[in-house]
This record gives structure tokens, sequence and C-alpha cells, in this order.
């Protein structure tokens, strides 16, 4: 039976879909192999390199008609992270836009990184009566409470681009494809290195987050061969150089290299970083160097503190998330790429879910994530290596961004 809140989330997804129109299919997910004892889970499936990637879809309009809500009516409830990141930003933004479209009331908070602010958030939420709870965790461990009060409340919960861990209380995931990402950012330094003995810095996420080692053991799977033949040579952490011949890495392996080379999604925390590995560093450990950077706030961080160094000849660093400001560093040359998640389409993807969990359906899954606690069925969605080569067609061309938002195009 379909309520007016339904009908209008309807009418949402409707005006999601007009805004992200001209996509193709996105690819199937992988399902997770469940967590072994002691360890978050990971993916259980190879990360496709760049030439693999999809451009992101849309699904089909839905055929029902829509009304507007009753004002006052606050079905879904949405939880991101932090407003200090732009990437959390465009989510709010497109969120937004399809809500004001559609005249569907939603609120929107920001945690701030703070887990108790987050929990805090959540609870308000839920005294406000929402049916449907859009989380984006800062620490997908401690996200367990308030995803358990939810389901508590008889409000179901979708985990959006991070995953809620340690939870039976999750009951549909939203996400890009975390091991791609790693992949392709790894693939763009693997594919522009000659020779041996090149220079190569690794920084990761936050060690709170699971995408973060999702991203890194996409990262690993591709750069691991290339640093065992002598392709690369580790400059800034002494447990990846340890582990510098195996190519699968545990849980607990990772997080020994994440905690050296961890920006905490940062910025400060990233330029401090990268001074200090200067700093550390010799002769033979600049020159052309390579950089694996996890984001876009973070590699311009970086990349301004390398450029700064007059024994760094030139320097080839990755980014994440298309962000404006990255964007318009690529164009200029101080970024060398980006990968471009298609926020229109997750946000399409969270309101699909919605939707069918209003009405007490399934949401559709192409796989499942196992967060330590169950399979959480999911629906994952491709991405895009961008670079100068491309930017136009995938960015301004698609209608991401337009061209006046940038000089030099």
């Amino acid at each position: 039976m379909r309520n007016k809140g339904v009908l209008a989330l309807l009418a949402l997804l409707a005006s999601v879909i007009l805004a992200a129109c001209g996509a193709q299919t996105p690819a199937a997910a992988p399902t997770a192999s469940p967590a072994a004892a002691g360890e978050a889970p990971t993916v259980a499936a190879e990360a496709p390199t760049a030439a693999a990637a999809e451009t992101p879809a849309a699904a089909e309009t839905p055929a029902a008609a829509a009304e507007t809500p009753a004002a006052g009516t606050l079905s879904v409830g949405i939880v991101l992270p932090t407003k200090d990141e732009p990437r959390w930003i465009q989510d709010e933004t497109r969120f937004k836009e399809a809500l004001g479209a559609a005249g569907y009331q939603v609120e929107i908070l920001f945690s701030q990184s703070d887990p108790a602010k987050e929990k805090a958030n959540v609870e308000s939420l839920l005294t406000k009566g929402i049916k449907v709870l859009i989380i984006c965790p800062h620490d997908g461990a401690a996200a367990a409470a308030s995803a358990d009060a939810a389901r508590a409340a008889g409000v179901k919960v979708v985990s959006y681009d991070r995953l809620i861990l340690g939870t039976d209380a999750v009951d549909y995931y939203v996400t890009f494809d975390s091991l791609a990402v790693g992949a392709q950012q790894a693939q763009y330094l693997v594919d522009k290195a000659t020779g041996t003995g090149n220079p190569l810095y690794l920084y990761a996420g936050a060690a709170s987050d699971n995408n973060a080692f999702l991203f890194f053991q996409g990262a690993w799977k591709v750069l691991q061969p290339k640093i065992a033949d002598g392709t690369f040579v580790i400059a800034n952490s002494s447990e990846a150089e340890a582990l510098k011949d195996k190519a699968d890495l545990t849980r607990d392996e990772q997080a020994k290299i994440i905690g050296q080379v961890s920006t905490n999604w940062d910025f400060n925390t990233a330029k401090t970083l990268a001074e200090s590995n200067l700093t550390a560093a010799g002769a033979d450990a600049k020159g052309d160097v390579f950089i694996l950077a996890p984001n876009d706030g973070t590699a311009r961080a970086i990349a301004d503190t390398f450029a700064t160094d007059k024994d760094v000849t030139s320097f080839l660093i990755t980014g994440q998330d298309a962000e404006k400001a990255s964007v318009q560093y690529i164009i200029d040359g101080k970024q060398s790429m980006t990968v471009f998640k298609d926020v229109r389409t997750l946000v399409n993807d969270a309101i699909t879910a919605s939707v069918a969990l209003l009405e007490g359906k399934t949401p559709d899954a192409s796989g499942s994530y196992n967060n330590g606690k169950i399979d959480v069925p999911a629906v994952q969605s491709p991405v895009i290596s961008v670079d100068k080569d491309n930017l136009q067609k995938e960015l301004i061309d698609s209608g991401y961004y337009q061209a006046s938002d940038f000089t030099g195009l």
C-alpha cells in the first residue's frame, strides 16, 4: 500500500534519474566472502583496472504517479560524516536538488567526524519519526550502536557509501566499487612508470573507515608485483617494505601499513605527514616520484608539499572524488588523476532502496558485503579514472559540472 510519503519518494527518484540520464548500466557487484574471525570485511573479488571501468547508470523511471507529501512529513533522515570534505557537500547538494524538485521534506545532518555527534544526530532523527535512516558512518564499528537504535525503533537502515560493521541492523548497503577505486589509482601509476627504482610514496585514509582498507587492498593488488620486481621502491613505510613480496595482505598487515601512512582523511594531517616523509627521505627517494594519495583533498595537500621540495623533480599523484578543486588542479597540471564517483548514481541507489523499504519490499541487490555479523545486501556502482585526456568527456559533457566552473579548459 502506498502512502503519500512513498509516492513522493517515487517522484524524487524520477527527478534524480532525469539528472543522471545518459549513463550506461553498471556492472554487477561482487559478493563479499564472510570475514575471518578478528578481521573486518573485504570484498572477495578482484577489482577491475582503469580500462574496465564503465559509466554509471540510472535506473528505470517508475511509472507510478506522485503526490507532494503533507507539510511536516519526515520519512527519511540522512546523516553524512563531515562538512569539512567537499565530497560530502557534493552528496548533500545532490540530495537537496532531488528532494527539492519533488517537494519532499528530509533532514540532512553532519557528524563532523565525531561518532558521539553521529549517534546524537541519529537519535534526533528517530525522535522525529523517520521511517528510513540513510547513514554514511565516520567510524563503521562505532555506528553499529546507531543502527541498533534505529532497528529497535522500527526504522530501516541504509548504509551509504561506507559500511556499518558488527551489527545485523543494516538492511541495505549502497556503495561504489571501492576495490576498483584503489586499483585504478594504482594502475595509473603503473602505466606511467618506466625503468626501475622509482620512489613510491603510499598514503591511505582513516583507519576507522573500512573503505580505506578496501581502497588500499585494491591498490596493493596492482602495485605489489611492481614493487616486488623493482619498478617501485617504497619510500615512506617500513611496514610496506617488509611485506613487499606478499600479494595478499591480511587485515592486520594492512592495518600496520595504514598506521604509518594514514592521512585520517584530513588535509592538515596529510600535509604534516608528507612534510615528515620528505624530511626523512634521502636523495634517492626524490627526483621523479610516484604518489598514491587516497582522495582529492589529501592529494592536493600532499601535492602542494611535494611541489615545494627542490629535490623533487616531478611527481605523479592520484586522487578520488573528482572534487572541483582537484579538477582544476588536474587542468593546471598539479594533480595527475582522480577517480570519478558519480554521486548522482549513489543518491539514486539510496532513494531506490528507501522507496522499496517504505513499501515493505526488498530492494534489488547485485551482491552482498559481510560486515562481520551478516551479509548485507548491496548494490555497487562502477567508477571512472579521469585525467586531462578524458576530463572534458566524463565531467563536463556528462553534465556533472559546467565548463564555466573551471579555467583553462
